[in-house]
């Protein structure tokens, strides 16, 4: 019975070393396949940064002309340097947020304090209760449109004219217009036309604005953005 017992214990600890050993190569392969992930997505990080100051060096930019815009009929109507930052998305900055505001004035005085560099905001676009656009931010560049550095970095910013309390603002020409506007922009940039992509500036984390209000009819919106899409791409 000693004997076993002994035998038994020898063989226990022999397992007990070989359990051992096989945890400690677990453990190994554990620790270094999250080293490796680690490591992994240090290099998209680095990779992200290095094309990011990429396009900061002098001559870099990609060309751009005088009245060119993104939005194939849209009235150029050119904002002032002041109220937004020259950029080179996508390459610099993902874009995959459109978010939706309301000028709370006139198509023309949305244009008019874009023009003023004393305003310190603006949009890349805005769209006219008959339908007309006018483009005054190219979508390569960083509209100052959100309250919010990352929002900014990362969206395209459409006002429309009118008043949240007023829903006789939102008409089927602005709505039908807006939604061609934004199912291009969803298309280009290949990110989803839903609430997550599509937002208010109301739900800008950190805003202290309400449009684009309660007026706003989200559901027949999205239809049409949604109906956009299923259309063949429009040529270039």
């Amino acid at each position: 019975m000693a004997e076993t017992t002994a035998a038994a214990g020898a063989e226990g600890a022999a397992s007990g070393k070989r359990t051992g050993r096989r945890l400690t190569r677990r453990r190994a392969l554990l620790l270094g396949g999250g080293a490796a992930v680690a490591a992994g997505a240090a290099a998209v990080a680095a990779r992200e940064e290095l094309a990011y100051w990429w396009w900061r060096l002098p001559g870099n930019s990609r060309p751009r002309k005088e009245g060119e815009v993104d939005f194939a009929g849209a009235q150029w109507s050119a904002a002032s340097p002041a109220n937004y930052r020259q950029a080179n998305r996508p390459d610099d900055y993902t874009v995959d947020r459109v978010v939706v505001h309301v000028v709370q004035g006139s198509f023309a005085t949305a244009l008019k304090v874009f023009r003023d560099p004393f305003h310190e905001a603006s949009a890349h676009y805005v769209v006219r209760g008959d339908g007309h656009v006018a483009q005054a931010v190219r979508e390569l560049d960083v509209a100052f449109h959100a309250g919010n550095r990352g929002y900014n970095e990362r969206s395209v910013g459409i006002e429309h004219a009118g008043f949240v309390d007023r829903p006789e603002s939102f008409t089927p020409e602005l709505y039908a217009a807006s939604a061609r506007l934004t199912a291009g922009i969803c298309r280009r940039y290949a990110f989803p036309a839903d609430r997550e992509h599509i937002v208010g500036h109301v739900e800008v984390p950190g805003t202290d604005h309400t449009d684009p209000g309660p007026h706003w009819d989200w559901d027949r919106y999205l239809a049409l953005v949604r109906a956009e899409l299923r259309r063949p791409a429009p040529r270039t």
